[in-house]
């Protein structure tokens, strides 16, 4: 099936979404890069909920390339499920460093407590916030993307 865009507004489009692409992969480039530096030279122990972050950010930085050449716009379907549950993740992170959720709910039970502020950026950007602006982005890129590539 060629899936080659048939007239110049088209060819835009599909330029356009992988721009969008492009850009969230960068950022889950960025991003993963950024939580090897905390853990590996940093040395900050991750806790557990900055483990399942990982899980759904460091596959994002390897699948999204995948989409890019040629570009193919079906890679927000696998890749956007990954940055959703992430964000969910991340969002339940910063509630508990706020306190919003009970000590009681709370899953680490050994090892880093995941309330625990390790690093405080500009006395106020934690890294489950700096994991929801990441996130956050690469929704917002891949739904763009989407509607992009499907005019």
């Amino acid at each position: 099936m060629n899936t080659a865009p048939a007239n110049t507004t088209d060819i835009h489009s599909y330029s356009t979404a992988w721009k969008l692409v492009f850009g969230a992969w960068l950022i889950a480039s960025s991003a993963t890069l950024g939580a090897l530096f905390f853990g590996e030279v940093m040395a900050l122990p991750p806790c557990l909920l900055c483990w399942y972050q990982r899980i759904f950010m460091f596959p994002l930085a390897l699948i999204l390339p995948f989409g890019l050449a040629p570009f193919d716009a079906k890679i927000v379907r696998y890749a956007l499920p990954l940055a959703i549950c992430g964000w969910l993740v991340a969002v339940f992170h910063q509630a508990l460093v706020a306190g919003l959720v009970p000590k009681a709910m709370e899953p680490c039970a050994r090892g880093v407590p995941c309330s625990k502020t390790v690093i405080t950026l500009l006395d106020f950007i934690t890294i489950p916030l700096l994991s929801i602006a990441a996130f956050s982005a690469i929704i917002a890129l891949l739904v763009l993307a989407h509607f992009r590539s499907t005019r």
